[in-house]
């Protein structure tokens, strides 16, 4: 049997294994990703794309496209009603509308972007980025993790030829049912079977129906009716169907549900839609369970978990797919360093310290949601205030022990240790162009500085000195300045005007502090963020 070697092997190419096989690539890291499946999902599954998700396409290069293939911006509403021409239905906005209630918090707020129209956009970007190395058609058969590496032997489904592969890490992307937490030990907690739904994908012409209501879920307020999840708002739609506790049994009817009967399905979504006489064309259906779990661990050895494998989050609340996404861009750089030799393997403890206890509020958060149906709403900026607590970050005077964590009660931006750097809009001095201060970070650890000052220039020499990439960039310098004057210090503080923030590839901060009298303290800073011996 054949044998290769790779740093990384990534098991599942859904959007977080694609993601994170876009983000290895970025940070030059050696991968390969295996796929069962021979091609994307034809199915829109996951729809909601949160603003910290596009924030990370951003700096992928993938926003313009992901965004232009979403629903238009004014269609990201939410409708209840008893069907789809109720007269008394009541629509309703995010949690938070773009420009609502204060400052914006991100260039790239989130959309509606079904799964099936996603994934294709990452795989074409991954294979740009990685070429033959991300194989669709290809599944794990066995892996064994010997403490220095895993041994893995993977099929090409098509032929039945198996080759062995040497990875020093192996992450697993592959979803609930999860081929690698099961091989690796890692137990799940937390309750299954919240309720189960058959998913039906159908064309029909709808957009005519709710052209005056026109919404990214329509959710039925009829006990067992489910709800509409629009794909483009037209003609292709998704009706999400409640089953009962019986396999095959409608919620609340004790009918069954029979998926391959058409004309069955096709009267169903008349009947929800409430009009009778409309033409509807089944194209697939999918059975699903609602369940709130989380994985024990993220790590063991050198096998690491992401995405569902990690944690299954209910959908209502559109933040499944988005904190895999997050668990992707935290774990890449990590993975990175370490493979690079800049880092010391504690560094990967990091990232279940920091991501897992987010998970645990997400799913929190989402199963409330689920009890809550008819009154919670879509936070496109939760994830945006996300606060890390572990040893890759310095903890400034004001931080705490509390771990990691999210604020439901909203983003309220600023430069601590832990946070996201937050937005601010720059242009050009003649007003030409616009940019982020997002845009300033990465792809390696970013010195952020308020203005371009050369005293910070032999501390970030010395760093790259010590063999770490690092990047000095200025808020303002002499062809960039802020789109509203003096937004930056007011993030920073009182009394900082000298100070600079170390902010790690993911763009969150790792320290905050004033120019050291000896440049050589910055490289001992970094090499502690990065767990270096």
């Amino acid at each position: 049997m054949a044998e290769s070697h790779t740093s990384v092997l990534v098991v599942g190419g859904g959007p977080v294994g694609l993601a994170l096989s876009c983000l290895l690539s970025a940070q030059g890291v050696g991968h390969v990703l295996v796929e069962a499946r021979p091609a994307t999902s034809r199915h829109p599954r996951a729809r909601g794309v949160s603003a910290r998700s596009m924030e990370i396409f951003r700096r992928m290069g993938l926003e313009n496209a992901v965004r232009a293939a979403g629903l238009p911006a004014e269609q990201v509403s939410f409708y209840r009603g008893r069907d789809l021409v109720d007269p008394d239905y009541v629509r309703t906005g995010p949690a938070q509308e773009p420009g609502e209630g204060g400052p914006e918090h991100t260039p790239s707020p989130g959309l509606v972007c079904s799964q099936d129209v996603l994934e294709p956009l990452l795989l074409r970007r991954a294979r740009e980025l990685a070429g033959p190395r991300v194989r669709f058609g290809t599944r794990l058969l066995s892996f064994r993790d010997d403490g220095l590496g895993v041994q893995a032997v993977v099929e090409e489904r098509a032929t039945g030829r198996r080759y062995r592969l040497r990875a020093d890490w192996l992450v697993g992307c592959d979803g609930a049912s999860s081929t690698v937490r099961a091989g690796a030990g890692i137990t799940m907690e937390g309750p299954t079977g919240l309720g189960r739904y058959l998913s039906i994908r159908f064309e029909a012409p709808l957009g005519q129906v709710v052209a005056d209501r026109v919404s990214a879920s329509y959710f039925l307020t009829v006990p067992g009716r489910g709800g509409f999840m629009a794909v483009d708002n037209d003609r292709h739609w998704i009706y999400q169907y409640p089953l009962g506790p019986d396999p095959g049994a409608a919620a609340g009817t004790g009918a069954a549900a029979d998926v391959t009967d058409h004309r069955f399905l096709a009267g169903l979504v008349r009947t929800a839609a409430g009009v009778p006489d409309l033409d509807v064309t089944v194209r697939d259906t999918m059975t699903w369970r609602m369940d709130a779990r989380l994985a024990r661990s993220y790590r063991s050895s050198r096998v690491l978990l992401a995405g569902d494998a990690a944690h299954v989050v209910p959908p209502t609340g559109g933040h499944g797919m988005n904190t895999g996404i997050g668990d992707a861009d935290n774990l890449a750089w990590k993975l990175a360093a370490v493979t690079a030799g800049h880092a010391g393997d504690a560094l990967l403890d990091t990232y279940e310290a920091e991501r897992r206890p987010l998970a645990r509020q997400v799913i929190d958060i989402s199963t409330a949601n689920a009890a809550n149906r008819t009154g919670y709403r879509i936070d496109d900026e939760l994830l945006l205030t996300a606060a890390y607590r572990s040893l890759a970050v310095v903890p400034g005077p004001e931080h705490d022990d509390r771990p990691s964590a999210l604020d439901p009660a909203g983003c309220r931006p600023c430069c601590r240790p832990g946070e996201r750097v937050p937005h601010v809009r720059l242009t050009t001095a003649d007003a030409a162009d616009e940019a982020s201060t997002l845009d300033l970070v990465g792809p390696g650890f970013t010195l952020l500085t308020a203005d371009d000052d050369p005293r910070w220039q032999p501390h970030a020499e010395a760093v790259r000195r010590a063999g770490i990439p690092l990047a000095l960039r200025a808020v303002r310098t002499a062809s960039r300045r802020e789109a509203e004057p003096g937004q930056w210090a007011r993030l920073l503080g009182a009394g900082h005007a000298d100070t600079a923030l170390l902010v790690r590839p993911d763009g969150h901060i790792a320290w905050r502090g004033v120019r050291p009298a000896d440049p050589a303290a910055l490289p001992a800073l970094v090499r502690r963020v990065l767990a270096a011996p």
